[in-house]
């Protein structure tokens, strides 16, 4: 069987970071590709060149046997090879319609020249059904829609356009089990169809029970891969980060230890998709929260942090209430959001910047920002969290995920956070990260810290929490113990 695409001695740098080096890969009909390897390993860089986002170095790419030159992302869309990007790849302030025919309007004109909503929205809402998109309306504002909304208005664009191969980066990351199980049938239809699939995910098991074939990429490079028949869990990570995991994974204790002290306290929280709910943490206790999308545990941690607008209820740390996020910061509370890129970094801001904004109290003398102090305030997160980077004035929009996720924890650790609410702390870094995060957080434990851990990985909640609240409908269900934990009896509170 011939290849549908193949990629020959690709080479891609940006400045003098070398993203690609010399990569061939295959890609064949009624095949779903993985691609997998630590943060920085090329795997975005790759396909969002095929996806014609961006050109290579060097190097050629054939499409269905001819050469592959897409002009960009559109053209090659209209081609047949579609990519749903890592990042958000909507505009908020349009509608839905708007974002799903972007670049396309003039083909909804009426006689007068004018563009048709009625005829755009039209269409709009035969390509939300295509993904079964029901409770998604046409005329919404994409602004007014939540994350995994917003992930399947781009998955909606890119299939109504039927394409012959579907590039899929680190999508699921933002999607329910719902909206991954939608997404996985999308794929087996393209597979069975004599389609391709090409695939990026961290999630080792995830990409196991999805991918016919694997590839992994180390530092630009191809290094091997694997056919469904061979997957081997200790083989794909050696492969992925070059040497064998060091250390516990998760934590290696299996017993909940706390101290005394109380450091956050939540009080009858109603409001905003909560109802009455009661917590407390104590110092060096991590606690976990779990449940469905829609459970209401995101909105929980914005609460906790004083974002959120309640009917009723109080949040408070030592005995000091607040309600808002400013003052949160000031009583030592930080916050790491789901939405990275949108609510816990300034994109196209510095990783000093970044960093620092946490931390004034810190670098202020006489309320002057010293630059000395700051510059050595800063290099000692990057330092810390081992953050692979250029140089500091490094804007975090050139940052791989993992890289951008230090840079949040940097953040609050440096300003010296004594509760720390984790919302999906791991979401979109890969296996290698993942470990070096999970032994912070167990080092924060150690510290003396209160860290609430809101997941939608059930592994995570087992493998790092002293207690875990299962929530459903705004409200807890059940709270298990460390050593407690059954996957099974999970979720049966979740559903």
């Amino acid at each position: 069987m011939e290849p549908i695409l193949t990629v020959r001695k690709m080479d891609k740098s940006f400045g003098a970071t070398i993203a690609l080096r010399q990569v061939d890969l295959d890609v064949y009909p009624g095949e779903i590709r993985g691609l997998i390897g630590e943060n920085g390993s090329g795997k975005s860089t790759l396909t969002s060149i095929i996806a014609g986002i961006q050109k290579a170095d060097s190097g050629e790419i054939r499409y269905k046997g001819a050469i592959w030159q897409p002009v960009s992302m559109i053209d090659a869309l209209e081609h047949g090879i579609g990519m749903i990007v890592q990042e958000t790849g909507t505009i908020p302030g349009i509608t839905v319609a708007e974002n799903l025919f972007l670049g396309e309007s003039s083909s909804f004109r009426n006689k007068l020249g004018l563009v048709s909503r009625r005829a755009m929205e039209k269409e709009s809402r035969k390509a939300l059904d295509v993904i079964h998109a029901d409770h998604i309306q046409p005329g919404m504002l994409t602004a007014a829609l939540d994350l995994q909304e917003r992930k399947l208005v781009e998955v909606a664009k890119v299939m109504v356009k039927k394409p012959e191969i579907l590039i899929v980066d680190e999508t699921t990351t933002a999607l329910s089990q719902k909206g991954r199980e939608l997404l996985y049938q999308l794929m087996n239809d393209l597979k069975e169809q004599g389609k391709a699939v090409i695939f990026i995910s961290h999630d080792l098991d995830e990409i196991k029970s999805v991918c016919d074939t694997l590839t992994v990429l180390r530092d630009g490079k191809i290094i091997t891969h694997f056919s469904k028949e061979n997957y081997d869990d200790d083989a794909i990570k050696t492969s992925m980060i070059g040497r064998e995991l060091q250390g516990d994974y998760y934590r290696a204790d299996n017993e909940a230890s706390r101290q005394d002290t109380v450091l956050l306290q939540a009080d009858h929280l109603t409001g905003s998709g909560l109802k009455d709910i009661s917590l407390q943490i104590h110092a060096g206790e991590i606690l976990g929260v779990g449940g469905l999308s829609e459970c209401g545990m995101h909105d929980l941690g914005k609460a906790l942090f004083g974002s959120a607008f309640l009917d009723a209820g109080t949040v408070s740390t030592e005995g000091k209430s607040y309600s808002s996020p400013k003052e949160a910061t000031k009583l030592g509370v930080g916050y790491v959001s789901k939405e990275r890129d949108t609510e816990s970094l300034c994109q196209q801001a510095s990783i000093r910047d970044n960093i620092a904004i946490a931390g004034l109290d810190h670098i202020q003398k006489n309320k002057l920002i010293l630059k000395s102090r700051e510059s050595a305030y800063v290099q000692k997160q990057i330092d810390a969290l081992y953050i692979k980077c250029r140089h500091m004035e490094q804007p975090v929009s050139a940052m791989s995920g993992g890289n951008k996720q230090k840079v949040v924890f940097g953040k609050w650790l440096g300003a010296g956070s004594k509760v720390l609410i984790l919302d999906c702390p791991t979401r979109g870094v890969d296996i290698g990260v993942k470990q070096s995060m999970y032994q912070l957080i167990t080092k924060m434990k150690q510290e003396g810290k209160a860290i609430l851990i809101i997941s939608e990985e059930m592994a995570e909640l087992i493998g790092m929490c002293d207690r875990l609240l299962i929530m459903k409908d705004g409200a807890v269900q059940k709270e298990f113990l460390r050593g407690e934990m059954n996957e099974s009896d999970i979720i049966r509170y979740m559903i």
